[in-house]
């Protein structure tokens, strides 16, 4: 591809706009507006913790994943019924609806809900109903990704996946999230040896608070299709020839590694290096309503920090596509879109 000329920021705004994008790191419960969550939480009589949507926001300040993801599962409490799973898959839809998101790949965390007594069914039947109407409504493609919480044993991910088994049409893949640190991959072995068997495609964080150690073993123990975040990959030069390589695609948050202190500061972002080393990285929101912004905000406060210029910010769309599970049919459509959006703009 020819390269494009040097842009103006409002012209790279307009760019970002424009891009056909795909986003494939999202947790549906970290798209929980505190406006919704209030609404949500009177609508079932359940008192929040904090008295106005303010004061809500104003908590969204963490110098760590734990000290997230402790406030993270209080705002899972308010979800009770498949009205509320549907109104939270929905208002997310809508929002990137806005942003060009032409296809989404989500995780939802069925353990921190079941553990509440919701059943399984209550959940995925209320976020399927919203993905069926955003395709049909909006034309955004979906996967579905059931993540295993790696602060529980592997027994609980194993009855989760149990429960599982008669939605595996409408399960894509499998990921593992929650807290890092004293959590490595190599626990969850057997579970995601049985997802392999039933023909899920798998992913799981790694590299974000935990060692790139943890990144080698998503890579051989877990046998990963591809890495969530994966920022510490870069310290260490034989792990990155190894992503280089294969061309592991790995979903980078740029606004949750600043929020969560990943990085301390925006212009200090691994993404250009990882950029010149050659990885297929992709940018992607992971809890946007709790790290001040989705797929455009994430994309355009990291041009701005660190300088990406528009070919960047088109390769890192590339990316998502490409390294997207949606159907070949339906990359080869996304693709034909960015490529006339690029032309455009050259």
């Amino acid at each position: 591809m020819t390269a494009l000329s040097p842009k103006t920021p409002p012209e790279i705004a307009r760019l970002i706009q424009a891009l056909p994008k795909a986003e494939l790191h999202l947790h549906i419960e970290g798209s929980f507006e505190p406006e919704l969550m209030f609404a949500i939480a009177k609508r079932n009589r359940i008192t929040l913790s904090y008295d106005s949507v303010e004061a809500l926001k104003e908590a969204y300040q963490f110098n760590n994943l734990q000290e997230f993801l402790d406030l993270y599962y209080q705002g899972m409490n308010v979800l009770q019924t498949r009205q509320d799973y549907y109104d939270l898959t929905r208002a997310y839809l809508d929002k990137v609806h806005s942003q060009n998101v032409r296809h989404v790949e989500i995780f939802w965390d069925p353990q921190g809900h079941l553990e509440r007594g919701i059943d399984f069914a209550t959940q995925i039947d209320g976020i399927l109903q919203a993905l069926k109407e955003a395709r049909a409504q909006h034309g955004i493609s979906y996967r579905l990704i059931m993540s295993f919480l790696r602060h529980l044993p592997e027994e609980s991910a194993f009855e989760t996946l149990e429960l599982a088994k008669p939605y595996l049409d409408e399960i894509y893949g499998v990921g593992l999230d929650s807290s890092e640190m004293g959590h490595p991959p190599e626990k969850f072995q057997g579970v995601f040896a049985a997802c392999r068997d039933l023909g899920l495609r798998i992913t799981a964080h790694a590299g974000e608070e935990g060692p790139a150690d943890y990144v080698w073993q998503a890579l051989d123990l877990l046998q990963v299709d591809r890495v969530d975040h994966g920022n510490r990959s870069l310290e260490d030069d034989t792990l990155i020839e190894r992503l280089k390589e294969s061309q592991m695609v790995l979903t980078v948050c740029p606004l949750s590694n600043l929020k969560l202190q990943v990085v301390k500061d925006l212009n200090d972002h691994p993404i250009p290096a990882m950029l010149q080393a050659g990885l297929k990285a992709t940018i992607n929101s992971d809890d946007p309503a709790y790290f001040g912004g989705y797929m455009n905000e994430n994309l355009m406060q990291l041009q701005q920090a660190v300088g990406l210029s528009a070919d960047d910010i088109i390769t890192l769309t590339r990316n998502s596509i490409e390294g997207s599970w949606a159907e070949e049919a339906r990359k080869k459509e996304l693709l034909a879109e960015l490529d006339r959006v690029v032309a455009d703009f050259s």
